[in-house]
């Protein structure tokens, strides 16, 4: 009976797994075909496949629209990490005064939709002339993504042994070497937990990179959408495309699954 039971949770684990991946693999595979065959009813299995819609995307210039997605993402995400990880230690290892008020202060920036201060922040940019700036929309993504990662390093902070900590003080350990040499190191995993959905956030960033750029400094998701216009729904050369643009997080999730999952899981089992 327990072999039963074990060998139908695993069947169905497999089955909800296959049904997750359903759609990218379907995307892949439409990718692979050419228009005719990816609009076709009912769908063509047996389809000739080749790269050529690849070769479509890049002749329209998904490079610099992808290398603008890797700077704003990866640069505001480093600026994130510079400032998070410092305000999450004063927030929780050396507390401040009214520490509840910091870090309601610090989520009550995230109440506010980001449609109701994209004109003051347009006009902002306007009058500095940072309008389609690739500099300017990373620092809105760093603004953007700092009180999550303050709030998940404060979490992480505080499953540090406080002994580790005092027994670097009696040593004679100053601030920086208690900071980088012995908690940084114990929190590896919860950073690159932070580090990674800050990129996935930047990276999917759809409605500031639209508004506030348009052609220079222009992200990949908003390419993704010039894929559909009054002349109909390129199917093949929108999932190539797609496919070009999920590929970095599932690259970057792969490469960092054990840290992440060590990560998003401090604390979960005392």
């Amino acid at each position: 009976m327990r072999k039963t039971r074990g060998t139908l949770i695993t069947t169905l684990t497999w089955f909800l797994v296959a049904l997750f991946f359903f759609p990218i693999g379907w995307m892949v595979f439409t990718s692979l075909k050419s228009e005719g065959d990816a609009a076709s009813i009912p769908p063509k299995f047996l389809a000739t496949l080749n790269f050529d819609q690849y070769a479509i995307v890049f002749d329209r210039g998904m490079g610099s629209y992808l290398m603008n997605s890797f700077t704003a993402s990866i640069g505001s995400t480093l600026l994130v990490l510079l400032l998070a990880i410092p305000a999450a230690y004063a927030l929780s290892i050396r507390p401040i005064k009214s520490v509840k008020d910091v870090l309601f202060f610090f989520i009550s920036t995230r109440f506010l939709p980001a449609a109701a201060s994209i004109l003051p922040v347009f006009f902002i940019l306007k009058a500095l002339g940072a309008l389609d700036n690739i500099t300017a929309l990373g620092l809105l993504y760093a603004a953007m993504n700092l009180p999550i990662a303050v709030w998940m390093m404060r979490s992480f902070y505080n499953e540090v042994p406080m002994e580790i900590v005092e027994a670097a003080q009696v040593d004679g350990a100053s601030l920086r070497v208690e900071l980088t040499r012995v908690v940084l190191p114990i929190l590896l995993p919860g950073i690159a937990a932070v580090a990674l959905i800050c990129f996935i956030f930047s990276w999917n960033e759809y409605f500031l990179a639209t508004l506030l750029t348009t052609f220079q400094a222009r992200t990949t998701p908003p390419f993704l959408a010039s894929f559909v216009d009054g002349r109909g729904q390129f199917l093949a050369v929108l999932s190539a495309a797609s496919t070009l643009a999920v590929l970095p997080v599932i690259i970057a999730g792969w490469v960092a699954q054990k840290q992440l999952v060590r990560g998003l899981a401090m604390g979960a089992v005392k």
